[in-house]
């Protein structure tokens, strides 16, 4: 933040306000300032937050609030405190999507709004589909297809490959510490990988202590 706020000043020769969002759920972290000191020299940067927890006692603001980020906020509340009951997060997601036809936004927004929701309130897979087919049906009761089930497949795809990616990264990253530096071939081959069999292939290489094992797994698995 000391960075991004100097180097506004000087690309622009203008003083720039730095706030910080708190999203964590620890009440007494809350973090002002930023300093050092040299010999001779001291800085002292200080800087506003806001913690969105601070909002689980004034959600009856959020909720008769018409500023679209009430809506990310009551997202964010809602998500921490529905970690351990997926059937009360499916009732929010939906009571929060809904509540964006309600207030009556742009279609973009609504658009918008909802990939944030959906992004960050996931649900298992079965819960996930119960959803989608009620959320189907409020749209066709509201006569408003602003999310249509192809933006939905092409949505849930993205999430997948992203999270595919992610775990390619990680995989290769393990296995350069365990086995050495992997040839582009191998690179190739563990990047072609499914999601699933790169799970299965992340909790062998703990057992890995040479390229060997690597070499002897892939052809195990009908990947040689």
């Amino acid at each position: 933040m000391f960075t991004y706020n100097f180097r506004i000043f000087d690309r622009f020769d203008r003083p720039a306000i730095s706030l910080a969002i708190l999203c964590d759920p620890n009440r007494e972290w809350r973090p002002s300032i930023y300093s050092y000191n040299y010999p001779n020299t001291r800085l002292t940067f200080e800087f506003g937050s806001i913690k969105l927890l601070d909002y689980e006692n004034r959600f009856y603001e959020l909720e008769n609030s018409d500023n679209p980020f009430a809506t990310v906020v009551m997202a964010h509340l809602k998500t921490q405190q529905t970690r351990s009951s997926p059937e009360q997060r499916k009732i929010w997601k939906f009571s929060l999507i809904r509540r964006l036809y309600d207030l009556g936004l742009e279609e973009q927004d609504i658009r918008n709004l909802y990939r944030f929701i959906d992004w960050v309130m996931i649900l298992p897979k079965a819960l996930e589909n119960q959803f989608w087919e009620e959320f189907k049906q409020f749209e066709q009761e509201r006569t408003m297809r602003y999310v249509t089930t192809g933006e939905r497949i092409g949505y849930e795809r993205g999430k997948q490959e992203g999270e595919q990616k992610g775990e390619q990264r990680l995989i290769l990253r393990l296995l350069q510490r365990r086995v050495g530096e992997l040839s582009p071939e191998l690179q190739e081959r563990i990047q072609s990988l499914s999601l699933n069999q790169l799970e299965t292939l992340g909790e062998a290489l703990l057992d890995f202590t040479a390229m060997e094992d690597l070499l002897h797994w892939l052809q195990t698995n009908l990947l040689a």
